[in-house]
């Protein structure tokens, strides 16, 4: 059912610690694979590996009284637990990016002001590069997005934004200091009203939290 408490704790894991993760793959393998550390090491297993039993591990530390249960669990309740978990981490994007493609539009809208051309809250159609503000939030940081060859290129998709290339949106004032690329990142004020939407609530994006409803954050004993 829904209120199982494993689809509540699935949708916080989602959140904090592993976003796209197949759950009945990683306990049935994490499972096994405790079986074969009885004899080898986790250092010799492959990088792919020993970065999914860190993941178990972070599950299991988070949940108390999984292992057991997995443990003692048959393939199938293994399986179902899995589900579950999963189940839960999908809502929670699922709600998050239905919520938040609209509330990011009041976020960057400029002061005093409308976003111009507009764009509709409930369609990403026309967002991305295809729009002049996201366009200039998109590209990637020390890129100019004023250049016309530039603005092209990422439009055409014949320059892409690979994902180790961090987007101007992320820092701090939406600048970026080529002698010093970890000043402001990970800091700007669009980040910090994501978090704020899914964490404590939307309605408390733009104020100091009062409400007497927890959420997400203090239901799940994160402090700040």
């Amino acid at each position: 059912s829904t209120s199982d408490p494993l689809i509540s704790h699935g949708q916080h894991f989602g959140r904090t610690v592993f976003a796209l993760c197949n759950y009945p793959s990683l306990l049935t393998n994490s499972i096994l694979r405790l079986e074969q550390m009885e004899e080898t090491p986790l250092e010799d297993f492959s990088a792919d590996e020993r970065q999914e039993h860190r993941v178990f591990k972070q599950l299991l530390d988070s949940y108390p009284g999984l292992l057991e249960r997995l443990k003692n669990g048959s393939e199938k309740e293994i399986l179902h637990v899995g589900e579950l978990i999963g189940k839960g981490a999908a809502g929670a994007r699922g709600d998050d990016m239905k919520t938040l493609k609209s509330a990011v539009l009041d976020w960057i809208s400029p002061k005093g002001d409308t976003i111009q051309p507009h764009l509709h809250r409930n369609s990403k159609i026309n967002r991305g590069f295809n729009h002049e503000l996201t366009g200039s939030l998109l590209c990637r940081a020390g890129m100019d997005w004023n250049d016309p060859e530039t603005k092209e290129n990422l439009r055409s998709g014949k320059m892409l934004v690979c994902g180790d290339q961090w987007p101007i949106f992320l820092y701090t004032q939406y600048t970026y200091d080529p002698d010093d690329p970890w000043c402001g990142l990970l800091r700007s004020r669009l980040l910090v009203c994501a978090y704020k939407h899914v964490f404590t609530s939307p309605s408390l994006v733009e104020k100091e939290p009062k409400a007497t409803r927890s959420g997400n954050a203090r239901l799940h004993g994160m402090n700040h």
